[in-house]
Order: C-alpha cells, then sequence, then structure tokens
C-alpha cells in the first residue's frame, strides 16, 4: 500500500504561482505513470501534468505554464504552476500507478483557489 500525501495548494491571485508537491510512503521508482490531475466543481477529473516513463504529458490548457518534475531520492513529484488564471481553480490530485489500474493510487487531494 502506498500513501500519498499533497502539499502546497492554496490562494494566489491570477498571475501568480504555486508549486504543489506529492510525496509518496515509499519508492516512487518502481512507477510508470505519475503525476496530477484536477477537478473542477461540477467537472468531471481531469489530467493537468503526468510522466508515462521519461515522457511527460501536460493538457493544452497548462503548457507552457506548468512545470512537472519529481525527486526520486525523496520520492516526491512537483508541479510547478506559474501565470495562474481563475480557470485554474480546482481540486488537484497526486497519481502513481504501476499501470493504468494496476497498483493505482491516488492522493486525497489540495485545493487551489485563483482569484481574479
Amino acid at each position: 500500500q502506498v500513501q500519498l500525501v499533497e502539499s502546497g495548494g492554496g490562494l494566489v491571485q491570477a498571475g501568480g504561482s504555486l508549486r504543489l508537491s506529492c510525496a509518496a510512503s515509499g519508492s516512487i521508482f518502481r512507477f510508470n505513470l505519475m503525476g496530477w490531475y484536477r477537478q473542477a466543481p461540477g467537472n468531471q477529473r481531469e489530467l493537468v501534468a503526468v510522466y508515462r516513463g521519461a515522457v511527460t504529458n501536460y493538457a493544452d490548457s497548462v503548457k507552457g505554464r506548468f512545470t512537472i518534475s519529481r525527486d526520486n531520492a525523496k520520492n516526491t513529484v512537483y508541479l510547478q504552476m506559474n501565470s495562474l488564471k481563475p480557470e485554474d481553480t480546482a481540486v488537484y490530485f497526486c497519481r502513481v500507478a504501476v499501470a493504468e489500474g494496476i497498483g493505482d493510487y491516488w492522493g486525497p487531494g489540495t485545493q487551489v483557489t485563483v482569484s481574479s
């Protein structure tokens, strides 16, 4: 069992920055998929940025503004969010998985609120 704990969320003005962290209770080295998703009220959960192996994928809406990174030694995945917009407001979830539906774990989420 792997536990994920997100941190770094909060309230920020439009144009500001936040850095989210996701700390895993064990080694993340074995996970092929690691990344961030978000869910705004009334919306489905959507991919924000993920590692699939060594390849990163970003949602079109965040390309050029958000950057995903990882520190295997610290078992931590990060999401640097710059030039935040009100439409980025959501609960952000960390996810790691060996493969889709296999060894698949989610964090409880952290709220990000961007004011205009």
